[in-house]
């Protein structure tokens, strides 16, 4: 199957800096609609088979044009939803926001039990998007996009992409709408074709 993981477009919180992972979260800016819309012309050569967004309200409006446009409904899946922040939540600071990317290296490093006070663990969030995934496999479809959220996207991606890990997560961050495609499947392995517009060597671990 092939796999887009779409990150959601800009929004008021990005803006801001803000850790803003809580139902329902921020609304897209004018430029987060923008780039939403530009998502229609940048996967127009996919043939999409199913369509997801997270119970996020900045996910749902990222994924709405493309819902249009290629006349899918919009599954919304709470499994893909953003990492949460826990006692960080909607904190701006350096401190905060240091804390809470070492949270993500660490489980996309194994350790799966580490924690923010308030949050969840690793094992959680990878078990929570895995179903999602699964569900989509079942469906049969042979293009899925999900969109979903930064660190949910890059954890994911580099503990069960074959040629991606925590050091390469860690050097190359998701951009607004930036977009990992994967190709594989959960009984075989995962393998990451393109992250934020570049390819991925698929030696990249060797």
């Amino acid at each position: 199957m092939r796999l887009l993981l779409v990150r959601h477009g800009q929004t008021t919180s990005n803006v801001r800096h803000l850790l803003d992972t809580a139902e329902p979260g921020a609304a897209l800016t004018d430029l987060g609609r923008q780039q939403a819309d530009a998502l229609v012309g940048v996967l127009a050569d996919e043939s999409i088979d199913v369509l997801m967004a997270s119970t996020l309200l900045r996910a749902q409006q990222t994924a709405n044009p493309l819902a249009l446009a290629h006349a899918l409904p919009l599954g919304v899946r709470h499994g893909i939803r953003e990492i949460g922040a826990g006692e960080l939540e909607m904190r701006g600071d350096t401190m905060a926001t240091h804390r809470y990317q070492a949270n993500a290296l660490d489980w996309a490093a194994g350790d799966l039990a580490s924690r923010i006070s308030g949050g969840g663990t690793g094992r959680d969030m990878l078990a929570a998007f895995d179903e999602v995934v699964a569900e989509v496999e079942s469906s049969g479809a042979a293009t899925a996009v999900l969109v979903s959220h930064g660190a949910a996207i890059v954890t994911w991606a580099a503990v069960r992409a074959a040629n991606a890990d925590a050091a390469y997560m860690a050097r190359h961050p998701l951009a607004n709408t930036g977009i990992v495609i994967l190709e594989g499947s959960s009984a075989t392995q995962w393998l990451a074709l393109s992250w934020n517009g570049d390819p991925v060597p698929v030696g990249q671990l060797n």
